[in-house]
Parts: structure tokens; sequence; C-alpha cells
């Protein structure tokens, strides 16, 4: 049985945040905040009552008003950058709360002087609106302002939004900072012949991908026994964020839950529930996959903990240097260009891989901002997947650190198109791994591991959106829900897709209590699979095209969030408002099940 390593080959592999400030109480962090609010005040007192009078003489002056009023942006939103990296590494570390909480209080104070200047464009009649943001002097911001008056029907006054956006430290952000640090800082116990051993969350989880059933089944007791433990308290958090984001749906006027997050995401609520429809039309074929796993595990029947088992225990770990290597090449065999921003991540100390106690659980890519560069975290344990994992976040490292160029108001794309670049990498990744393992067993082993990583890209996250539909629902019908009710929630949408394929353990029903994306952002989850199956349209397109499509594609990642998703991805011939589009990526999904059940024949 081969196991990994008690000390991962990531340990001392940790970013320099020095780009954005040299240390905690950097002088520089304070001066941006106090400059920041000067010119917040002095913008106000410029501005304020010209905006909403603005005529269609009048394009230099708003444009002057935009590049000042994304340069104040830019400003006070990197101290809070900074200090939300260095909590996300460290989150037990009571400085690095406090510095998390001061920015964010003194970036909402900022923005009291701010919020004029969104509402005021609001108020703007729309004919004037429109040749405004048609004028070529606002050309390179023409998007973000045209975007903007699509939430014209859901803003509140002024001195409401004030009120929001004050609370809102003492609310949500207070819920969701408690919400990282408990998760963050559970210790989980787990039994052994050799002892008991303390393992933090991500540790505990990374064991399910061991070889050893027993140890599997350990650890999943442990993680369910932890989160049980803790229910009390991260059941209240997640009534309240659900309760909060009601709240605050119901004051803007969304037609439901989701409404605000589609909107934001610049995707129809048709094309949303057509991907989820198309998705659980096929949960036939997570089944189906599931039963060929049990099979060739040898079992009769499969857990919940049995769900990422390697196939064979004799494959053997990955470390550091060699995901490094694999990843490297895999963007630089695609692209010279794209593979030289991904060596700055590396060589220029970019990402935080290391694990220790009081780190963030996950991983992410944090886009801090354009006149700096991203910032990539994530907890590397030597398992294959973690080669994934990297290439997932190195691909939004390259989507926004080519995006930069954009600006601050429209370098960051809806989330359906943020996921991507990050998927498109881990499939160029992918098939490098494939091209490096000749041998029936390996292929086998690495096509499996690439269907459950697409199941749970795709499957997984359509089944956590129905169950926070679901969760929503029941919290405005039924007011607090208890923590068994959000269970059986939990299960019941799981077993869905699961079928009979899959037993689900009672423990099982505890696990949503981790799941940081219900808490931080609602509704983000339905983005993974669309950018799953979106990714796997464009892949084979660049199958077809081959060298052609490179540039395309690259222009399209420079791009950001400066026009529609829509109108962006049918430059590359890509419709996904046609209903049938989702198929394209299920069938494929389909044929790789396919491939995996004629290569196991064969072993």
């Amino acid at each position: 049985m081969t196991t990994v390593a008690s000390t991962p080959s990531a340990a001392g592999v940790t970013w320099d945040l020095t780009d954005l400030y040299a240390k905690l109480d950097d002088p520089a962090l304070a001066a941006d905040l106090q400059t920041a609010q000067a010119r917040a005040k002095a913008f106000e007192q410029t501005y304020r009552g010209k905006i909403a009078s603005l005529t269609r003489a009048d394009a230099d002056l708003l444009a002057a008003a935009v590049r000042e009023f994304e340069s104040i942006n830019e400003q006070m939103d990197r101290p809070l950058a900074f200090a939300s990296l260095v909590h996300a590494a460290q989150t037990d570390v009571p400085k690095h709360g406090a510095l998390l909480a001061h920015t964010r209080e003194q970036r909402t104070a900022i923005n009291k002087h701010l919020i004029f200047f969104e509402l005021e464009w609001l108020q703007l009649d729309d004919r004037v609106a429109d040749d405004l943001a048609a004028d070529p002097k606002l050309a390179r911001y023409r998007h973000w302002l045209q975007h903007k008056r699509a939430w014209k029907p859901h803003y509140l006054s002024e001195p409401e939004e004030k009120i929001l956006d004050e609370k809102a430290i003492t609310g949500k952000a207070a819920f969701t900072r408690l919400f990282e640090e408990i998760t963050a800082g559970l210790r989980l116990s787990l039994a052994g012949p050799e002892g008991t051993s303390h393992l933090s969350l991500q540790e505990a989880l990374a064991k399910l991908y061991d070889p050893d059933r027993d140890l599997r089944r350990r650890a999943a007791d442990a993680i369910s026994q932890e989160l049980k433990k803790h229910s009390h308290v991260l059941t209240f958090i997640f009534n309240t964020i659900v309760l909060d984001h009601q709240s605050d749906s119901n004051l803007r006027g969304f037609a439901h839950p989701m409404a605000s997050r589609n909107l934001a995401n610049e995707v129809s609520d048709t094309v949303v529930e057509a991907l989820l429809g198309a998705t659980e039309k096929h949960f036939g074929l997570v089944q189906r996959y599931y039963r060929l796993k049990a099979k060739l595990l040898g079992l009769d029947r499969l857990y919940d903990y049995d769900r990422y088992a390697p196939l064979f225990a004799e494959m053997p770990p990955c470390d550091w240097p060699t995901a490094r290597r694999v990843v490297q090449e895999s963007y630089d065999a695609f692209s010279p260009e794209a593979g030289a921003v991904v060596r700055r991540f590396f060589e220029q100390s970019w990402i935080d891989a290391a694990l220790r106690p009081g780190k963030r659980g996950g991983a992410f890519s944090s886009s801090t901002v354009p006149s700096v560069h991203p910032y990539i975290l994530l907890n590397f344990t030597d398992r294959l997947r973690d080669v994934m994992t990297l290439a997932h976040e190195l691909g939004h490292g390259l989507h926004q650190y080519l995006a930069r160029g954009r600006g601050y108001l429209q370098c960051d794309t809806p989330l359906t198109t943020a996921e991507m670049a990050s998927v498109f990498g881990e499939m160029l990744t992918f098939r490098r791994l494939l091209a490096l393992s000749p041998q029936p067993r390996a292929r086998l082993a690495l096509l499996c591991s690439k269907i459950e990583d697409a199941f749970a890209t795709v499957f997984r996250q359509v089944v956590l959106t129905r169950f926070e539909q679901r969760l929503h629902d029941a919290r405005a019908r039924q007011g607090e829900l208890s923590a068994e009710t959000i269970n059986h929630l939990w299960q019941t949408a799981n077993q869905a897709m699961f079928g009979d394929s899959v037993t689900l353990t009672e423990g099982y029903a505890w696990w949503w209590q981790y799941i940081g994306h219900f808490i931080r952002a609602p509704f983000y989850c339905y983005a993974y699979a669309f950018g799953e199956l979106l990714v796997l349209a464009l892949f084979q397109k660049y199958q077809h095209e081959g060298a052609a499509f490179v540039p395309r594609y690259l222009e399209l990642l420079a791009a950001g969030g400066s026009d529609a998703p829509h109108r962006l991805l049918a430059r590359i011939g890509v419709d996904v408002n046609d209903p049938g589009f989702w198929e394209l990526g299920l069938a494929l999904l389909g044929e790789m099940v396919g491939d995996a059940e004629a290569l196991a024949a064969t072993i």
C-alpha cells in the first residue's frame, strides 16, 4: 500500500505578499486608506448632483468621473485584498483577523462617499444613458456602464444603500468570517493502529483518497463527528446567512433567491434552468459510472467514503516538484505566452500551497488589483488530484492576469465564465498526464480520476444548487431550520444523483456544514457546472481547430468582463443561449465513461 509522506512536499511553499504591502503594519497600507478617503470626499464634492443631470454632450465629464471612481476603488480595495490573503493563510492569528476587520471598516467608510455615483447614473434618463455609454470617449467602460443599468430596479435610495453597506460588516461579513475561522480551526481525532492523530479538516478530507478503505471510513466518521459537534453554531450561521439573503432579495425586489446571482452572472433564469435540468436528466450516467467503480474495487456496495478511492493501491503519490513540472509543461505546450505567465506564479512566489493549522480550506485564486497580480492559495497533500487543483487555480490566475488591462471595473468576469479558464487548464493537464502514462492501468486510473473530477464539477454542483434552492425555500416557509431538517434536504438532494449506486452513511448528512460557497456566495455553485460543460465544448473546438484556436482563446481571457459572456463567447462560435448546448458537454462525459468501461474490460 502506498502512503503519502507525513510531511507533504509543498512544505515551505508560501506566497510573498510584498507586491501588495511589505508587512502587516506597512505605512503604505495606512497611507492608501487615508488617501483613498480624501480622494473619495473630493470626488463626492466634485461630482455629486452632476451625474444625474448629465446630457449627451457630457461624455468628457462622465469619462473623467469613471476613471477617478475606478482608481479610488482600486486604492481602497488593495488593503482589503492584502488583509484577506493574510487572514486566509492563517485564520487563527488574532492580528490577522483584526487587520481584516479594520480594512473592511475603512473601506465601508470610504465607500460612503462613492455610493451616490452609481445611484445617480441609474437615475439618468435611459436614452441619455444609452447615448453616453455608446460614446467613443467611454468605449473602455461601455459594458460596465450598461450592465450597471440592469440593476436599476434593485437599488434602494442612497441613505438605505449606505445603511446596508455599513451593517454588512456586523452582518453577513461577520458571520462569514466566523464560519471560516471555525472550519479552518477544526481539529479531528483519527484513531488508528498506531494511536490517535489530530488532523485539520483539509487533512482529513485528503484521507478519502487513500487506498485503505478502513482509513477512509475512519476519516469520514471523524469528519462527521467533528461537524456534528459544531452543528449548533454552524446551523445558526447557515440560518442567518440564508435569512440575510432572503431579506436582501426582498428589499431589492428580486423575484426569487437566485435572481441576483443570475443578474450578476449576466445569464437568464431560462439558461440556468436549462443547464440544471439537462444535467439532472443525465444522473443515470453518474450511477452507471459508480457501478463500474464498485466492480473495479471489488466491492458489493459503495459508500460515500468510497467515491474517491483510487482504483489501484500501488498508484504513486505526486510531490510538489512533479506537479509543478507537469502543469508548467501543459500550459507551455498549449501556448508559450500562457506558459510564461504560469511560470511567474512559481518563480515569484505567488502561490501558497503548504499545509498548516489555521489555514483556510479549499483553494482559490485572488485577482487582488490590476496594478499588482493574482495570488493563489491551495492545500497541497501530495495526491494526484492536487495536480488538477493546481492546474485549475493557475487557469484562474492566467485569466485574471491577462484581464488586468481591462482595469479594475471590468477585469473580473461573471462567475459563469470565471470558471472557464480554470477548467480548461485542468483539461490541458489531464491530457498531459495521459500522454505520460502509456500503461492501461495508469490510463484507467487517470481517466477515472478525471471523470470523478468532472462529475464533482458538473453533477455535484448542480446537486449543491438544488440543495441551496430547497434550503432557501424551506427557510422562507418554515422559519429557522433545525440541523436535522437541513440534513434531510442534503441527503435527499445527493441521493437523487447517486440513486442506488452509492450508499450515503448517516454521518454524511452533516457534510453540508463545511461548504463555504453557501456562506460566502449563495448560488455560486452552478457556475462550476456552466464552466465545465462550456470547456468541454471549447476543448472540442481546440482539438478540431488546433493552433488557430489559441490566440482567439487568449483574447477571450484578456477581454475579462468587458462584455456580456454570451457576446464574448459568440466571437469563438459558442452559443450558450441554445438550450441544446449543454448536451454537447454531457455527451462527451458519456463518451469518457464509455472509454473507462472499455479500458476496464481489457485489464
